[in-house]
């Protein structure tokens, strides 16, 4: 039986992490024993407080890098900064998104140039960066968020589907470049989370509409998660300590659900 944290002393870099499901993934790995390199934007006090948070709840360190990742520059000063505070990259994790709704005819096209920036070519840049420093120690856990448009189709958010989508193929040509290394790669695809959007957009509606809370979440989920509740940020960044742990060993080039059986009616 594993005895303590699994990843003790190793460096973990999670970009979009200054919140949310970020966030949630950052305390986890901490948890696990991992240094954490936050990336994200926010108000700096918030900021602060979360990575004072993440070293005194569980003694290790954590600095923050406000990297834009649509900037290739960025990124590049991003990952030299983790290895030079830390020596390497032991656990990459790519979260960073932005999404827009929009009929494709009206999409703005600095939008769709922005997400796949974000969404997409960041991943390309951080894993570039980061692997040959993996190669070097052989060992390395990359896991890219998808979502659950990683697996299926919507209307009026053509950049987000795209995007998710192609990361499962990138998610796959990685694993099997890294396959005969102690480097796995995989794709995590949730489905709702309660993210601060989603909150305002509950919000919202049970303004127009009188509804209660949980008449609000049944009524959003209905044509969502069969399960009938929203997809946990702890039980995602389980998911995600599992893969970068040694129960992740043999796990790699996966596209993995975690959405209450959405993809799958």
């Amino acid at each position: 039986m594993l005895k303590g944290p699994m990843l003790r002393g190793r460096c973990a870099l999670i970009t979009g992490s200054t919140q949310g499901l970020g966030y949630a993934l950052a305390e986890r790995l901490a948890a696990e024993g991992c240094n954490i390199v936050m990336n994200g934007f926010g108000e700096q006090a918030a900021i602060e407080t979360g990575r004072r948070k993440l070293e005194t709840e569980h003694g290790v360190r954590a600095i923050h890098h406000g990297a834009d990742v649509a900037e290739p520059g960025e990124i590049a000063d991003l990952v030299a900064t983790a290895h030079k505070t830390f020596g390497g990259i032991d656990v990459l994790i790519n979260n960073a998104v932005v999404r827009h709704f929009s009929p494709i005819e009206t999409f703005k096209p600095e939008d769709w140039t922005r997400a796949l920036a974000v969404n997409l070519s960041a991943a390309f840049h951080t894993v570039r960066l980061s692997l040959p420093g993996m190669r070097e120690r052989d060992f390395g856990r990359i896991v890219n968020v998808g979502s659950i448009y990683s697996l299926i189709g919507a209307a009026n958010r053509i950049d987000y589907v795209t995007t998710k989508t192609a990361l499962v193929g990138f998610t796959r040509a990685v694993a099997l470049e890294a396959a005969r290394t102690n480097i796995t790669c995989n794709l995590i695809c949730p489905g709702t989370i309660p993210t601060p959007n989603i909150e305002g957009r509950l919000e919202a509606e049970r303004a127009k509409t009188g509804q209660s809370r949980a008449e609000a979440e049944r009524a959003f989920l209905a044509s969502r998660q069969p399960s009938g509740r929203f997809v946990a940020p702890e039980r995602v960044a389980a998911m995600v300590a599992l893969l970068c742990g040694p129960a992740g060993a043999d796990i790699t080039g996966s596209a993995i659900p975690i959405d209450g059986g959405w993809s799958a009616a």
